[in-house]
């Protein structure tokens, strides 16, 4: 080797070391960005997690009892809606100022609007007054069984909600009569068919 290139092996050397030095700055930075980003992803994880099990909790519901101590629900069936207060009694039942007996002539009614009662087993321990208004006797039955079964909820939901729940006497019976249709007889019936 020459006197002369000494310095220029000494330059390439410099510079190896620089790119080698900057390789490594690069390479640390770009493991940083890369930490940087999964804890991110796992904080955005996380906070998702914590969201879903805030929403699966069940909604804390209150009794709702107004100053007379009674609970109130509102019944349909049909065409015919019902309001029904209870409250804690001997078992009466009132519906438009008529006894339970004398409004509902038919046992297949009664036993249909104390099907609520009898599924949280409070038979007897609540006076029902209800006022019931609109479709035949069967419809007006099924509106207040459906208000009694909203009055339960109202007033204890912890203890009657699930029975209630379970035997869908919360849910609005959404069937209703079927229209009639031009050139039926009814909803469905035809007129007779005639070959010729």
């Amino acid at each position: 080797l020459e006197y002369g290139n000494y310095e220029e092996v000494d330059d390439d050397d410099d510079e190896r070391s620089r790119l080698v030095a900057s390789n490594e700055e690069s390479w640390q930075q770009d493991e940083w960005d890369l930490a940087n980003q999964v804890q991110e992803l796992q904080q955005e994880q996380d906070e998702r997690k914590q969201r879903w099990l805030e929403n699966a909790k069940p909604p804390v519901r209150q009794s709702i009892i107004d100053e007379r101590g009674r609970a109130y629900g509102r019944g349909g069936r049909k065409s015919a809606s019902a309001r029904v207060w209870i409250q804690p009694g001997f078992g009466n039942v009132v519906i438009n100022r008529k006894d339970f007996v004398d409004y509902f002539d038919r046992m297949t009614d009664r036993e249909l609007i104390l099907a609520p009662l009898a599924a949280t087993e409070t038979l007897g321990k609540f006076d029902v007054t209800a006022t019931v208004e609109g479709g035949g006797l069967t419809g007006q039955a099924g509106a207040i069984r459906h208000g009694l079964a909203r009055a339960l909820n109202h007033y204890n939901p912890d203890v009657y909600r699930p029975p209630l729940k379970r035997l869908g006497y919360l849910t609005r019976d959404p069937r209703k009569v079927e229209r009639k249709k031009v050139g039926h007889l009814k909803a469905r019936k035809k007129p007779q068919w005639v070959k010729r």
